[in-house]
């Protein structure tokens, strides 16, 4: 058990890593790329940037249930997967917390799917509030935009 417990925390580990440069690459990207356009051009871009930042955290997300799904099918004491399909289809299930049970693991290393889930809980919750705040950042530039046109148009 204890060397499940070792496995699932040093994938938390990677998963955890990859969403942090992850989403720190992307805040880059948003700042290089839009915090410095013109607002008419950025009030045109800005359902491609939420556009694009759903399918960029959702490619973390895929990337990081795909290292889960690499490590349950390399494990040699689990069976239930005769094909990484099988694998990745049981980690994209326990990562959202759909839990199906359609397929399970029955070896002693089940522990392992308690911590994807757990992983997957943290790691889908930090996009949400990533993604909340891209939409913050939308909404007060687009409102500091309409308030300097309420204050020019008074003058």
């Amino acid at each position: 058990m204890l060397i499940n417990i070792i496995i699932g925390l040093f994938v938390i580990g990677i998963t955890v890593i990859i969403q942090g440069f992850g989403t720190n690459y992307w805040l880059n990207h948003i700042f290089t790329n839009y915090y410095q356009l013109p607002i008419e051009t950025f009030k045109k871009r800005k359902a491609k940037l939420l556009i694009l930042t759903a399918f960029f955290l959702l490619l973390l997300h895929f990337i990081e249930s795909g290292i889960w799904a690499f490590t349950f099918y390399l494990l040699p004491g689990i069976t239930e997967f005769e094909t990484m399909e099988k694998a990745i289809y049981f980690s994209l299930v326990t990562f959202t917390t759909l839990g199906y049970g359609d397929i399970t693991i029955s070896s002693s290393n089940r522990i392992l799917a308690g911590f994807e889930a757990i992983n997957g809980i943290l790691l889908i919750g930090w996009s949400t509030a990533y993604m909340f705040s891209v939409v913050q950042y939308i909404y007060k530039r687009t409102y500091d935009d309409i308030q300097n046109n309420s204050a020019n148009e008074k003058k």
